[in-house]
């Protein structure tokens, strides 16, 4: 998994300003593949329905990955003819590198793509990207498993789809309820921070996407359409199910063990929170003490079983050592993910030193506490030595969290900038947190673009548009110097 390569916080969502007439604001993006016949009625389809509905400027373009029939110059003929067509040409196969090609170089402010057979209903594509284009969401996706869609397809591909949806929904926890709908659009500023995280290149690089920025918490937008299959779909499904298994797989991997810095795509709260300071927000004490709960409910069954197990050829005091240090080990080390949020590998080392100061603590409580009971009779049953060990465990949970919160995992109040993928503690939106009072990141000076290096377009015509235009958005990152952990 990519770590490093993720620009930084997103600055919060704002509606696309008015400003330049000469960018279009909607880029949409058909990758095919060996599409001849397909090509040409579903570009003159999509070009007539955006002239005469859409309104504002727009682009479609045609991206072709390694076809091998006359699809290049179907597209090429198709370019020379529309102004609002551009082609773009690579020479290596998969839906998700051509993607990820045509709109890390597009200038519009709002991405989409479809596929070239056009099973969506067009009259979605405008509740699709609405809400990118006000600024209330960050990615929108075509659903065809929401109640009021309308769909007409096998019972093959329904039961795969549905038997996907369910894999991620129980694998990667995923929301969202239809991954595979090749109906998507993403605001560009979201595009630049995400894509370098995602590494498919094939049809798994949908589910990635979606899959990484629900866990970043951006906010996805889904519209229900109407869905007619395409008989002639030449879409290879036991390989896509295996790459996709595979996708699964690598992901949620790299989700459990923390290698992915998420938190660096997160949005600041509210509608404009920059201007403003949010007095008592909670930092999280319920849904830490649930985590902690959790996680030491299963430490603590962990803990007597290594007990028990040791027990059989050691003393109390040895067994109950050993077991503690053991079990004290891993809750550190899941309470440092699960609990607490901190992700990465940065200060691990520091986090377990810590937690074995914690672990020293706990080990004098049950000690004495064996040691107390010892003292008391000479032959104790040993259900009387793991219930007093349990009510010893008790006490020692309560501390261990107290410490782990103010200590080891502390939420920091100095007003420095913390990186939640090395340092404890963090904060997801790169905010400044100061006693009681959460305050908000300096307000960046506004519209300050992004140079990028466009794919090659040809000249846009523009179609009227009604008062307000829309322009492209724009990316401020802070610089941020990780080892002194201070904004510059």
């Amino acid at each position: 998994m990519q770590t490093d390569s993720s620009p930084g916080t997103l600055p919060a969502r704002e509606h696309l300003p008015a400003g330049n007439a000469g960018t279009p604001v909607l880029d949409v993006v058909i990758p095919v593949y060996n599409e001849e016949k397909d090509l040409q009625p579903c570009v003159l389809r999509l070009h007539e329905h955006l002239a005469r509905t859409f309104p504002y400027t727009f682009r479609i373009t045609i991206a072709d990955n390694a076809s091998t029939d006359t699809t290049p110059r179907v597209a090429a003929r198709l370019a020379a003819e529309l102004p609002e067509v551009t082609s773009f040409r690579l020479e290596q196969k998969g839906r998700g590198r051509a993607l990820r090609t045509v709109w890390s170089g597009s200038d519009a402010p709002v991405l989409a793509y479809m596929d070239v057979d056009l099973s969506t209903d067009l009259n979605a594509l405008l509740p699709l990207v609405a809400p990118l284009i006000s600024g209330h969401s960050d990615l929108a996706i075509g659903s065809r498993l929401a109640r009021s869609s309308r769909v007409v397809r096998g019972t093959k591909r329904e039961f795969i789809s549905r038997a996907y949806n369910l894999i991620l929904r129980g694998s990667l926890q995923a929301r969202f309820s239809d991954a595979q709908c090749g109906f998507k659009a993403i605001r560009r500023d979201v595009a630049q921070a995400l894509l370098p995280l995602v590494e498919d290149t094939g049809w798994f690089f949908d589910t990635e996407m979606l899959v990484l920025a629900e866990r970043a918490g951006l906010r996805i937008h889904e519209v229900p359409v109407d869905w007619v299959d395409d008989p002639n779909s030449t879409v290879h499904i036991v390989k896509t199910a295996t790459d996709d298994l595979k996708g699964v797989w690598r992901v949620g991997k790299a989700l459990a063990t923390g290698s992915l810095a998420l938190d660096r795509l997160a949005r600041p709260f509210g509608d404009d929170p920059r201007d403003r300071e949010i007095q008592d927000v909670p930092r999280g004490l319920a849904r830490q003490l649930l985590g902690f709960c959790v996680v030491g409910g299963l430490s603590t069954l962990f803990y007597l079983l290594l007990y028990s197990g040791f027990r059989a050829f050691s003393g109390a005091q040895i067994a109950n050592a050993l077991a503690l240090l053991l079990s004290a080990i891993a809750n550190t080390a899941a309470n440092r993910r699960l609990t607490f949020g901190v992700r990465g590998r940065g200060g691990v080392i520091k986090h377990q030193a810590q937690g074995l100061v914690v672990f020293g603590i706990g080990l004098a409580l049950t000690s004495g506490s064996l040691a107390a009971l010892h003292a008391a009779t000479s032959d104790p049953a040993h259900s009387t030595e793991l219930a007093v060990l349990v009510a010893a465990n008790l006490a020692a949970t309560v501390l261990r969290f107290l410490l782990f919160r103010a200590w080891v995992f502390p939420d920091r109040r100095d007003g420095s900038f913390v990186d939640s993928s090395s340092v404890d503690g963090s904060r997801a939106d790169g905010s400044l947190a100061t006693g009681s009072t959460v305050v908000a990141p300096h307000r960046p000076a506004p519209h300050q673009p992004v140079s990028h290096q466009p794919v090659s377009h040809q000249p846009v015509s523009h179609h009227p548009a009604p008062p307000v235009h829309v322009t492209a958005a724009t990316v401020t990152v802070r610089p941020y110097d990780q080892d002194s952990r201070n904004a510059r």
